[in-house]
């Protein structure tokens, strides 16, 4: 028998991570480029491509801190289209860290450049990340970005859906609750991500274990 319906999507299995030291080396390489920005936020957050293209500078309260996930940008054959994002938790409040609030006013400032740049060829369409006329900006070309800021940085080889899962290894690695995670994520549930992430958990439980072991059999010192 077939399915009716296809069942719910989830998130790929964690591909490759990058260090914490590779991450920095990334920052580096990505400071003053048109699109630092946008790799700041996936580092940083562990949004998805198509969520951090789709971002809306309404979606943007840089007082509060607070960044809201609507909706997706994706290449569908030859057309860039605005669409729902890929869960109903994928719909999601994140708060920036002060930095990405920094980084993300020197965009703004960047963007407004170009806007007086362009002139009457610029297409105003309220994304915060655009082509160099204002216009959608596809994947193929924020990929092909990304690897050159990825050469200057010595780390040739990966793939922005991978700054997604070093994101997640760095918070869980930093002590961040694995259901905070799941929800910064946007994971369809928090089984998600312990199910990809299920490896670095590995120290949390031996510390669970230690724990019981020093209150149920120590000394009581």
């Amino acid at each position: 028998m077939f399915a009716l319906t296809d069942g719910p999507k989830q998130d790929c299995t964690e591909g490759r991570t990058l260090t914490p030291v590779q991450a920095r080396q990334l920052l580096e390489a990505a400071k003053g480029h048109r699109l630092e920005a946008a790799i700041v936020l996936m580092l940083s957050l562990g949004l998805r491509r198509g969520e951090t293209l789709g971002l809306r500078w309404v979606d943007v309260d840089r007082e509060r801190r607070v960044l809201t996930i609507s909706q997706s940008l994706k290449k569908i054959g030859t057309s860039v289209v605005l669409g729902d994002v890929k869960t109903e938790r994928s719909r999601r409040r994140v708060n920036l860290p002060v930095e990405v609030v920094d980084v993300h006013a020197q965009h703004e400032l960047r963007q407004r450049e170009e806007r007086v740049a362009s002139g009457s060829d610029w297409h105003e369409s309220g994304l915060v990340f655009t082509s160099t006329l204002g216009g959608r900006l596809d994947p193929s070309n924020f990929r092909r970005a990304f690897d050159g800021v990825c050469v200057r940085a010595g780390l040739a080889g990966w793939h922005p859906h991978e700054l997604r899962h070093s994101a997640a290894s760095i918070m869980l690695a930093e002590g961040v609750p694995l259901e905070v995670v799941s929800r910064v994520l946007g994971h369809a549930s928090i089984r998600v991500t312990s199910d990809v992430y299920a490896h670095l958990l590995e120290p949390q439980r031996e510390q669970a274990a230690a724990a019981m072991s020093s209150a149920l059999w120590g000394d009581g010192t």
